[in-house]
């Protein structure tokens, strides 16, 4: 028993550490991800499915044509006879194994074109609707603390998951897609606040997020291969179901670490919306998050249709295509957590935008998917140097400048990123189909080169006892009346 209390001592004083916490705080994380890429990769094919598959269709190769009655003859001719004793066995061994000789290849191609807009606003509205409950979010953990909207979060994502499962229209599609938006404000914006509580120290804090982005960028690492290769080869509600399965585990841990049904008032009062959007280097920095969540939301559904169009790409390829992004986002994510600090989050900021807008330059240059891989992996690598220093900085700018509450600061981060979602997909579809995928990219690629140098001036930020005005009577007065009661003050974290 003498051996065993040091080991006991020791694991007790694991789980009353912070490592619980941040390690609730990615899982979280992950499974908001996961949900949030999954889709974009499929909802192409997913969409040809329900509004083109249904019918009488043929599908066109060298050889001639098939008879094809749904999307599924498509992708998948294993509807047709045994394809060794079937009078079509030659022509399907010759789509299958040269998806991107471009005579084999999606029939409809107008139907395509027209869906970049579809697509585009299907993915746009989970920020629309993220967009409208984030200021609401930031307001409420205010009043009773991160813990309890986390959890409710974890609820929505549930029931959109399950709506994504078995949705078999359009309309579903977008309920499901909009409950997802609702989940991820009562997600992300407490997520982040916790970790810039909890780790109060500015090192500790960039090292925690950047391990607690770990699960964002593994779960963007994994939605798309993974979404669309279940999709393929088990069935639309596989990927789905699997997700629901994380989120209930996800709910177990929130249950057992975090303290969802105590309500702990924040102590600390929180600056008022109006102040925070008014200062100059709050507004640089929220501005390049929606920049480059802008220029990702825009290459969710245009590169899939892309690859659809010019490559001939199966559904499984259209995930793929974005594993170099993934897979070097979460490289950067790590290792760049605590090397941010020292060489300064303003160049790491800066040199990620650029390295953005060079890649997004060269993706139109790409004929196959592999072409596709160096392009992709410089988005991944210009995310990931963005994102590690981004949200720490954030947390920052409000100690040095403000207060340090951090629903409301967080959730204007959130709202940056999702006007850049919901214009991306929404806009970039429609201008994907006016201008072209090659002018569009060209664009995109300016605008982020353009943007960066402005990340100077986040270099060295006064705090607010040296250029911040003086609040009026007003603001004073709203900044009292947002103060809890001391009686009631509690932080569930301490």
């Amino acid at each position: 028993m003498a051996r065993c209390s040091p080991c006991c001592q020791w694991l007790k004083k694991t789980w009353e550490s912070r490592a619980p916490i941040l390690l609730v705080v990615a899982v979280v994380m992950f499974v908001d991800c996961i949900l949030f890429t999954i889709i974009a990769p499929i909802a192409p094919a997913l969409l040809y499915h329900i509004e083109y598959g249904r019918g009488n269709r043929t599908f066109k190769n060298s050889s001639g044509q098939y008879p094809v009655s749904n999307y599924d003859s498509i992708f998948n001719l294993s509807h047709l006879e045994d394809s060794r004793k079937g009078p079509y066995h030659d022509q399907i061994i010759n789509i299958t194994e040269s998806p991107g000789d471009k005579k084999n290849c999606y029939e409809g191609k107008d139907f395509l074109n027209e869906e970049n807009v579809r697509v585009g606003l299907l993915l746009a509205i989970k920020a629309f609707l993220q967009l409208l409950f984030n200021p609401i979010v930031g307001k409420l953990v205010t009043r009773i603390g991160y813990d309890a909207p986390m959890f409710f979060g974890f609820v929505i994502v549930v029931v959109s998951t399950l709506l994504f499962a078995f949705a078999n229209s359009y309309a579903l599609l977008c309920v499901a897609r909009g409950f997802q938006g609702i989940g991820s404000s009562f997600t992300m914006v407490p997520a982040l606040g916790t970790l810039a509580q909890v780790f109060p120290d500015d090192v500790e804090r960039g090292k925690a997020m950047g391990l607690a982005m770990s699960g964002v960028a593994i779960g963007v690492l994994a939605g798309p291969p993974f979404g669309s290769a279940m999709y393929e080869f088990v069935g639309k509600s596989s990927p789905f179901l699997v997700i629901a399965a994380l989120a209930l585990l996800d709910g177990a841990l929130q249950c057992c670490v975090l303290k969802p049904t105590k309500f702990s008032p924040l102590s600390v009062p929180e600056t008022p919306y109006r102040v925070l959007l008014t200062d100059p280097y709050i507004v640089v920095a929220a501005v390049g998050l929606c920049i480059c969540n802008f220029s990702f939301g825009i290459m969710e559904p245009t590169i899939p249709i892309r690859m659809m169009e010019t490559m001939c790409s199966p559904p499984y390829q259209l995930g793929l295509a974005f594993l170099p992004c993934m897979l070097a986002y979460f490289i950067c994510l790590n290792l760049f957590a605590g090397f941010a600090h020292k060489i300064g989050r303003w160049l790491c900021i800066m040199i990620g935008m650029m390295a953005l807008g060079i890649s997004v330059l060269c993706l139109p240059l790409a004929r196959n998917i592999f072409g596709l891989i160096a392009p992709q992996a410089g988005v991944g690598i210009g995310f990931g140097l963005f994102e590690t220093s981004m949200f720490p900085m954030m947390a920052h700018l409000v100690d040095i400048r403000h207060t340090s509450n951090y629903g409301a600061i967080y959730a204007i981060s959130d709202i940056a990123l999702c006007i850049g979602y919901a214009l991306g997909p929404s806009c970039g579809g429609a201008i994907a189909k006016a201008i072209g995928f090659t002018w569009l990219m060209v664009i995109l690629g300016i605008i982020n080169l353009v943007y960066a140098p402005l990340f100077i001036l986040l270099r060295n930020p006064p705090g607010k006892e040296e250029t911040m005005p003086v609040l009026s009577q007003e603001e004073t007065q709203e900044q009292e009346e947002s103060k809890p009661l001391p009686t009631k003050v509690a932080d569930s974290h301490e």
